[in-house]
């Protein structure tokens, strides 16, 4: 096989999930699959499509389970978010008013870094991402990101928050606006699940909601980012 494809073993690893419910899934078509002779085949794209929809509605403990099975080499298991935002990364407020306008500004922010080779494809690739599948929570928190992980249009991962000083329409599933942004840059699909993972985790907390609605300096911000990770268990 291809490894450009998964077999369902390879699936289950990644999903951390028992084999068996795995495929009990696929054959009920609640994860798209391939049959060729007696073998299930998955394209991790659409995978990755399927795995961020339903991330949306995992447990912390499925999040969890996600997290552990997509090991990186660039961010730990306990702080995977604190290995990647620092305060230069952190703009509040963010000075924007239309969905466009935070996109190009979330990547002149991670561009601070100077680990964005080329800027317009990235801004190209999140924008592409957001107009299949709008990357906002109906808690105002929205995560752009690419579809695909960047592998050549990158020096390292990268993650950067914005925060405007009020919500903007995004795509929220309920209609509400958002005012806070997590644009996740990773160079690999695990650190990209990991990381995604984690946020969900922590957006499940209402005192995460809080404390990224107000607090002001970037490096306190930063502090409580890891603060918040230290407490998952």
């Amino acid at each position: 096989m291809s490894m450009d494809w998964f077999s369902l073993q390879e699936l289950a690893l990644q999903l951390g999930r028992d084999i068996r419910e795995i495929e009990k899934l696929v054959m009920r078509g609640r994860i798209p699959g391939r049959k060729i002779g007696d073998e299930w085949q998955f394209h991790p794209l659409e995978i990755s499509d399927w795995l961020e929809r339903e991330m949306r509605e995992f447990s912390d403990r499925e999040l969890a389970q996600v997290e552990l099975s997509n090991p990186s080499e660039e961010v730990s298991n306990d702080i995977p978010l604190s290995n990647l935002l620092k305060p230069e990364l952190v703009q509040i407020p963010l000075l924007a008013r239309t969905k466009r306008s935070v996109l190009e500004s979330m990547v002149e922010v991670a561009g601070r870094t100077w680990q964005i080779w080329a800027p317009a494809k990235v801004l190209k690739a999140i924008t592409q991402r957001e107009e299949t599948f709008p990357t906002a929570f109906d808690n105002g928190v929205a995560l752009p990101h690419p579809r695909n992980p960047i592998y050549e249009d990158l020096g390292e991962s990268i993650l950067a928050f914005g925060r405007t000083s009020s919500g903007i329409p995004f795509g929220a599933a309920n209609g509400s606006l958002t005012d806070c942004f997590f644009l996740v840059l990773c160079k690999d699909a695990s650190t990209h699940l990991k990381v995604l993972a984690r946020i969900g985790r922590l957006l499940q907390q209402s005192e995460f909601l809080t404390g990224i609605r107000t607090i002001e300096d970037p490096t306190e911000f930063c502090q409580f980012i890891e603060h918040s990770e230290q407490k998952l268990k």
